[in-house]
């Protein structure tokens, strides 16, 4: 059982939080890390800062601009990952966009991805049909390429279950990343025709901030995806983001206890 099955496996559904790698810095982000998984973290994405980061909303956009100011790039952040698992196993997925991935090599992508110890990999502006170029490097180095659903993927769903791996990224709201006041409806049934096809673990992010919203989805989901509520924290606080941050994942992680 790789570390992706153990984050679905708890009696607990499983708290996945979002942070920009480089943002504020580096040093902060390894922070950061290493104190959400001692939280209880059960999976953290990494998101790998971008020039045009299109599923994403102004929150992280704007973390994306800070992060590449300070010089963040892939080699950068593959050696942050070394860091950390020298000391620290926590599940770690990278999100990031097909052009980085492309200019990087996918193959020379995948590997040095399998080499640092990542466990999945997001690639929100790569649909399915068109990620079997992807795939097969990933598969090689035992990284899971994880697939998305959203409220428009209707007639697709079935066919993106049967051939997904890891977990299945269930996007609650039509539109980019952003705290939200409501969440699409729709998600349930999306979840719902996901498991008539297999048992693969669903996790849904996309505007998830508040506790209220995180029991709302624990009640179906096997994970909970936040990123924007934590990230605007960190541009709020800098340098000085690690308990802030800790904070409201702490409020978040309890909701999910509860």
């Amino acid at each position: 059982m790789n570390r992706i099955e153990h984050v679905f496996k708890g009696s607990r559904k499983a708290f996945i939080p979002f942070i920009t790698a480089g943002d504020p810095s580096l040093e902060v982000t390894e922070k950061l890390v290493r104190a959400l998984a001692e939280a209880g973290a059960d999976l953290i994405e990494l998101g790998i800062p971008f020039s045009d980061p299109v599923a994403e909303g102004p929150v992280i956009q704007a973390a994306d601009e800070r992060s590449l100011a300070a010089g963040t790039d892939l080699d950068s952040v593959f050696s942050l990952v070394d860091r950390i698992r020298e000391d620290c196993q926590v599940p770690l997925a990278l999100m990031t966009y097909a052009n980085p991935v492309y200019r990087y090599g996918i193959s020379h992508f995948a590997k040095r991805c399998g080499g640092c110890g990542i466990d999945a990999v997001i690639i929100p502006d790569v649909p399915f049909e068109e990620s079997e170029e992807f795939r097969p490097a990933f598969r090689q180095n035992k990284i899971d390429l994880i697939s998305m659903i959203t409220p428009t993927s209707a007639g697709r769903v079935k066919k993106i279950a049967a051939h997904a791996s890891g977990f299945i990224y269930c996007v609650s709201s039509l539109g980019v990343t952003g705290v939200r006041s409501q969440l699409d409806d729709q998600i349930s049934d999306l979840i719902a025709q996901v498991k008539e096809v297999r048992d693969i673990p669903c996790a849904v992010g996309f505007g998830i901030s508040t506790p209220r919203q995180i029991r709302q989805m624990a009640q179906i989901a096997d994970g909970v995806i936040v990123g924007s509520a934590l990230v605007r924290i960190i541009a709020e606080y800098g340098e000085q983001c690690v308990e802030p941050v800790m904070q409201l994942a702490g409020d978040l992680i309890h909701a999910l206890d509860e």
